[in-house]
């Protein structure tokens, strides 16, 4: 039976009761994802969950030569799925494809330089999200980027976040809130975040923030989000109410995380 018909399986079996994810499946994610051991076990169930819906609603696509297999497919969907954790429904609904490449590939970048002026040129990439429901990222950098959870840099996280702030149809740096009222807050303390960076940056300081956040605010909510899930208690004591802000949105409290060990 092969991994997705497993999947399938497993989401709808043919007798009621308590289903396990395979211990396989399990392995691949200890191995790959170090930041799930660190999970709450409940935290664990539903992920598993999470990622059954995911690899059931989302197309796969290798890319430049790749052998698309199942480790990939659930390194990949496990750490998409952390961010949804708390969210209703099934994860980022409007997201059709993920097209994975074996390393770094190139990618054509547009500039506006004025009145009907676009500047088009060729870049060198890990990662890309679109409004239109793909994501594509370069395999190496998956796996680099998941076996080290405590240096803010996660390229799955990083062009999740966008499909996130994406599913308006815009990538404006503020993903849907639950509330109205939300949304002024939110603008305040993630704008006074890009702001601060921007100037730490142009000072040739460090923080716990990439530099790259500092480019507009969508990237400065997805580079605040690697910071939230992989350097969680350095971000809450420098930054507070970024965190609490995060915190609120994500409905997840990572410092607890690594505050277990």
């Amino acid at each position: 039976m092969s991994f997705w018909a497993r999947l399938a399986a497993w989401l709808n079996p043919p007798d009621p009761g308590p289903i396990e994810f395979n211990d396989e499946w399990i392995a691949v994610l200890q191995r790959n994802i170090p930041i799930y051991q660190r999970l709450p076990e409940t935290l664990r169930q539903d992920l598993h969950q999470k990622i059954a819906c995911f690899v059931r609603d989302k197309h796969f696509e290798a890319c430049g030569g790749l052998e698309l297999t199942d480790d990939m497919v659930l390194t990949i969907a496990g750490q998409a799925c952390i961010l949804t954790l708390n969210q209703n429904g099934p994860p980022f609904p409007k997201l059709r494809t993920v097209l994975v490449y074996p390393t770094a590939y190139r990618a054509v970048a547009e500039e506006i330089r004025g009145p009907g002026v676009v500047m088009r040129r060729e870049v060198v990439r890990l990662g890309e999200s679109w409004a239109n429901g793909t994501v594509i990222l370069a395999w190496d950098a998956v796996l680099r980027d998941a076996s080290n959870c405590f240096d803010g840099h996660n390229v799955t996280f990083h062009e999740f976040a966008h499909q996130l702030d994406q599913a308006d149809g815009k990538g404006d740096g503020t993903p849907l809130l639950d509330t109205p009222q939300r949304y002024g807050r939110w603008t305040t303390v993630l704008g006074a975040g890009r702001e601060r960076l921007e100037r730490m940056t142009e000072k040739g300081r460090r923080t716990v923030l990439d530099a790259y956040g500092a480019t507009n605010t969508a990237e400065f909510f997805a580079v605040a989000t690697e910071a939230f899930f992989e350097k969680p208690r350095q971000l809450r004591r420098k930054q507070p109410e970024l965190y609490a802000e995060l915190q609120a949105y994500y409905q997840l409290d990572p410092s607890d995380w690594f505050d277990q060990g």
